[in-house]
């Protein structure tokens, strides 16, 4: 018995030595297959970013791996930092260096119709708005919004009401006129405070919601006989406390 307790720990102890000496070469392979290069750092995306992520949103979806030089993507960044105020302008995937020629300005992503997927088994259904009625025109694809509509505020239905019908809707796509997109060089005058009054865009949107059928259908009724107002609405927005506003209870 004693010899079999012996004979078990010596193949444990063998097995276990020979496990870290695999771990031990596994690990410096890298290291010698870089030996005699040039090595650089770069950031390497690790899950997904879908188009129109803005960069200050990437966080850990990349991380820092040494690469040689050699391959080093050119427009390599090692930094979100250094795009700032950018947007994805396409859907990035895993393995890919980040590059700076893969962002783009939000105004430009708007103006090329770059899209997101639709979620499967959604309909895409698309409508018109004026920026007042589009957050401004700060809408980009991948966010999420609140679609209120509203009937009778010209007099043309019996009943004046308005109602947050829709919530936490996916944009999948919006589309503008690119001359109509303000320059956003341009100098602006600015306040007491230092902020600067944004430049309002001159013409409609067309924006694309990712909907079930039965929404999609009350989305074009609005679209039709009333006006529609976008809200931008994140993932953590309360969901209650709303109601069909009418002249009666505005004030209620």
């Amino acid at each position: 018995m004693n010899r079999r307790v012996v004979g078990l720990v010596a193949a444990i102890s063998l097995a276990a030595i020979g496990t870290i000496g695999i771990v031990a070469y596994v690990n410096g392979a890298e290291d010698r297959a870089l030996a005699g290069e040039e090595v650089v750092e770069v950031l390497v995306v690790k899950n997904d970013i879908p188009a129109g992520t803005p960069a200050e949103d990437i966080g850990d979806r990349v991380a820092l791996e040494k690469v040689v030089e050699k391959v080093k993507a050119e427009g390599a960044v090692t930094t979100v930092t250094s795009l700032e105020g950018m947007v994805a302008g396409a859907h990035l995937v895993p393995g890919e260096q980040l590059v700076e020629q893969r962002f783009v300005e939000p105004t430009a992503y708007r103006a090329r119709g770059a899209a997101v997927n639709v979620p499967s088994g959604y309909l895409s259904t698309t409508i018109s708005v004026d920026p007042d009625r589009a957050v401004g025109g700060v809408l980009t694809p991948g966010s999420t919004v609140a679609v209120s509509a509203s009937f009778g505020s010209d007099g043309s239905a019996a009943v004046e009401e308005t109602h947050l019908t829709l919530r936490k809707v996916l944009v999948t796509n919006v589309q503008i006129d690119a001359d109509a997109i303000p320059d956003e060089e341009a100098d602006d005058e600015s306040t007491e405070d230092g902020i600067e009054p944004g430049d309002a865009p001159t013409s409609q949107f067309l924006v694309t919601l990712a909907l079930d059928a039965p929404s999609s259908e009350r989305l074009i009724f609005a679209a039709e006989h009333g006006t529609i107002w976008l809200s931008l609405e994140p993932s953590d927005a309360p969901d209650g406390g709303t109601k069909v506003v009418t002249r009666g209870n505005v004030y209620q």
